[in-house]
C-alpha cells in the first residue's frame, strides 16, 4: 500500500510542477482573477457549477468568496448552482437534466457577471447548456477542464486546461486554481482589511 501511496502523491506534484512551469497557464489564471476582480468591482458575482466532485469544487469556492479565505472581510456574492434540492430535482423533472445549471443562469446571472463551469472532460452536457446561456446574457464564461478541453474549450471566454487526462490529478488542479483566485481577488478587494505580516 505505501507503493500506491507513494505513486499517488508523486503523480499529482508531477502535475502541479507543469502546470508551475508553464508561464502560459499561470498566465491565463492571472487574466481569469482580473476578470473576477473587475466583475466584483461592478457589483457583479460569479456562478459556479459542476457534477459530482466538481460540483463539490463549485460550492467550495464560492464557500471561499461568501465567507472568507484569509482574513475577515465584507462577502463577495457568489452562488454555486448546485445546492437548491428543489431547483434542481423542478428543473431535472421538468426540462431534464442537461437543464441544469442553463435554466438557473437564465434566472440568476446578469450581463457582466462571471460563470465558472468546471468539468474534468469538458464536455458535460449540462455545463455546455450553461456556457450558451452566457452567450446569450453576456455573462463571461470561465472554464476548468483536463487536457483536451472537450467541447467548453470552444464556448468559454477563458478556458484552463489542467494538463492531464487522469480525474483526480484534475480535480487537485482545479481546487488548487480555485484557492489561488480566492486569495488573490480576496487580497486586491480588500486590502485595507488584509493582516499585516
Amino acid at each position: 500500500m505505501l507503493s500506491v501511496i507513494k505513486s499517488q502523491i508523486s503523480s499529482s506534484i508531477k502535475v502541479k510542477t507543469s502546470v508551475l512551469e508553464d508561464a502560459q497557464f499561470l498566465a491565463q489564471i492571472n487574466d481569469v482573477a482580473v476578470v473576477i476582480i473587475n466583475a466584483y468591482k461592478n457589483n457583479k458575482k460569479t456562478l459556479l457549477a459542476g457534477n459530482g466532485g466538481s460540483a463539490a469544487d463549485a460550492q467550495h469556492i464560492a464557500g471561499e468568496l461568501v465567507a472568507r479565505f484569509h482574513f475577515d472581510r465584507p462577502g463577495l456574492p457568489s452562488i454555486a448552482l448546485t445546492t437548491d434540492s428543489s431547483v434542481l430535482t423542478a428543473i431535472g423533472n421538468d426540462y431534464g437534466y442537461e437543464r441544469l445549471f442553463s435554466r438557473q443562469v437564465e434566472a440568476l446571472g446578469n450581463e457582466g457577471d462571471v460563470f465558472i463551469g468546471i468539468s474534468t472532460s469538458g464536455n458535460s452536457p449540462n455545463i455546455i447548456k450553461a456556457l450558451e446561456a452566457c452567450k446569450e446574457k453576456g455573462i463571461i464564461s470561465i472554464g476548468f477542464t483536463g487536457m483536451s478541453g472537450g467541447k467548453m474549450a470552444e464556448l468559454c471566454d477563458y478556458c484552463i486546461k489542467v494538463p492531464s487526462n487522469e480525474t483526480p490529478r484534475i480535480q487537485e488542479v482545479h481546487i488548487l486554481i480555485g484557492h489561488i483566485l480566492c486569495l488573490i481577488v480576496e487580497e486586491e478587494m480588500f486590502p485595507d482589511h488584509k493582516p499585516v505580516k
